[in-house]
C-alpha cells in the first residue's frame, strides 16, 4: 500500500513536499517514483530513485529533487519554484519485492497539486 501526503494549491513560484510512504509485507522496494496527469493529457514520469540513482523528467530537472528514507519506505519530491503548467495529479509508484519474492507494481492514490498564476 501507497499513501500519499502534501498536495495542496500554491501559488507559482512556490514550494510543496509531497510524501509516500509504503507498507505492508514488503522484502526489497526496487523503485520509487513520481509521476503526474494533468487534465487531457496522458501520464508521465516526474521523477524516479532506486538506492543509487535518480532520473528526472527535463521539464523539472533542477526544481524537483527526490529522495528516500530507506528506514521508513518512504518517498519524498520537493517541488520548487513551481510553475502553472506543473498543475497536475501526483501519484507514486512503486516496485515492491513481497512475499515470495515476487515483484508487483503499486500505485498511490494520487494527490492534487494546483499552482495559481
Amino acid at each position: 500500500q501507497l499513501v500519499e501526503s502534501g498536495g495542496g494549491v500554491v501559488p507559482a513560484g512556490g514550494s510543496l513536499r509531497l510524501s509516500c510512504a509504503a507498507s505492508g509485507s514488503i522484502i526489497r522496494i526496487n523503485t520509487m517514483a513520481w509521476y503526474r496527469q494533468a487534465p487531457g493529457r496522458q501520464r508521465e514520469l516526474v521523477a524516479s530513485v532506486n538506492w543509487d540513482d535518480s532520473d528526472y523528467a527535463e521539464s523539472v530537472k533542477g526544481r524537483f529533487p527526490i529522495g528516500i528514507d530507506k528506514d521508513k519506505d518512504t518517498v519524498y519530491l520537493r517541488m520548487d519554484n513551481l510553475k502553472t503548467e506543473d498543475t497536475a495529479v501526483y501519484y507514486c509508484y512503486a516496485k515492491i519485492v513481497g512475499p515470495g519474492y515476487v515483484a508487483a507494481d503499486y500505485w498511490g492514490q494520487g494527490t492534487q497539486v494546483t499552482v495559481s498564476s
